[in-house]
């Protein structure tokens, strides 16, 4: 019987011993997954403390993602989906001029068209016009329409039908701040094209490109040969024709005509006005030169 009692007293101290020894691991386990927590923890919070040092969590993150000052944005768009599209690639994204004045010249069937680009206002506007001369996007395009009401001609499609685009677009430059002012405007009122007119945003002289909506402008450009545009100020300024605008004056008196041929304050001009040849700057062959901003003719807006 003292036998089997003390083997009885053996197991349970040995079952005893496995117990404390369970426990005893159990508790170094707790300890060291409590120390795994408490590193990760404090690793979190070392990189939340030194990205909020570096303002990575600044509440303009937008502001961060925006291309940086000197350089160009192109949206490229499918020419093979669209016949329209004319595929001339993209003008480049750097390098681009962003001071100073710069020419454009439209050469044409009735002469030559010549305007000054503000690079400090449009240079993205001016890189786009001098690239797609130099892919002859421009050359023997027909001035498509006419319109009495916002007086102003359109041109710049190869296709003649307003439908014709190269294959990128680009954002807004130079957008009017505000109407221009009246020649006599009365004490207190909004500047506008005449004291009772509605507002005037383009003064005579102006080409604006054209586009479908915000930041679409392609290789449509329109040119206001009359004051009292009732133009939206929703187009971008390319600049100000400084010889010339004569010529557009001319095809504008000429008149429009609808699809049926009778006239229309609206439509097809009744003159062709054909461009030949468009380039910014220099004349092909020639050497580049930029005109210093401090001998700048006036701009476009007033």
């Amino acid at each position: 019987m003292a036998s089997r009692s003390n083997r009885q007293r053996k197991l349970e101290r040995a079952r005893a011993e496995r117990r404390v020894a369970r426990q005893a691991h159990r508790l170094r386990r707790k300890r060291q997954i409590q120390a795994g927590v408490g590193a990760s923890i404090a690793l979190v919070l070392i990189v939340l403390g030194t990205t909020w040092l570096l303002g990575g969590f600044d509440s303009k993150p937008a502001e961060r993602q925006t291309v940086a000052e000197g350089t160009c944005s192109w949206t490229l768009k499918d020419a093979a989906a669209d016949p329209a599209i004319v595929d001339v690639g993209h003008p480049p994204t750097t390098g681009e001029e962003r001071s100073g004045m710069q020419t454009m010249t439209i050469k044409t069937n009735l002469g030559d068209i010549e305007a000054e680009i503000d690079l400090s206002k449009a240079p993205c506007t001016a890189v786009s016009m001098g690239f797609l001369g130099e892919k002859k996007f421009y050359e023997g395009s027909v001035c498509h329409r006419l319109s009495a009401m916002s007086k102003l001609l359109t041109c710049g499609d190869p296709r003649g039908d307003g439908s014709g685009s190269p294959s990128y677009q680009f954002a807004d430059e130079n957008l009017p701040a505000a109407p221009l002012a009246s020649a006599s405007p009365s004490a207190g009122a909004s500047p506008s094209a005449s004291p009772s007119g509605p507002a005037t945003y383009y003064a005579k002289g102006t080409i604006v490109m054209v586009n479908t909506g915000a930041n679409t402008n392609g290789g449509q450009f329109s040119v206001i040969y009359a004051d009292g545009s009732n133009l939206a100020p929703a187009y971008s300024i390319v600049g100000r024709v400084t010889k010339g605008l004569g010529i557009v004056e001319g095809v504008a008196k000429a008149g429009a005509v609808d699809d049926k041929g009778a006239s229309t304050a609206e439509g097809k001009p009744n003159q062709d006005l054909i461009i030949q040849q468009l380039f910014v700057g220099a004349a092909p062959g020639a050497s580049p030169s930029v005109t210093p901003s401090a001998s700048a003719p006036a701009t476009a807006q007033s």
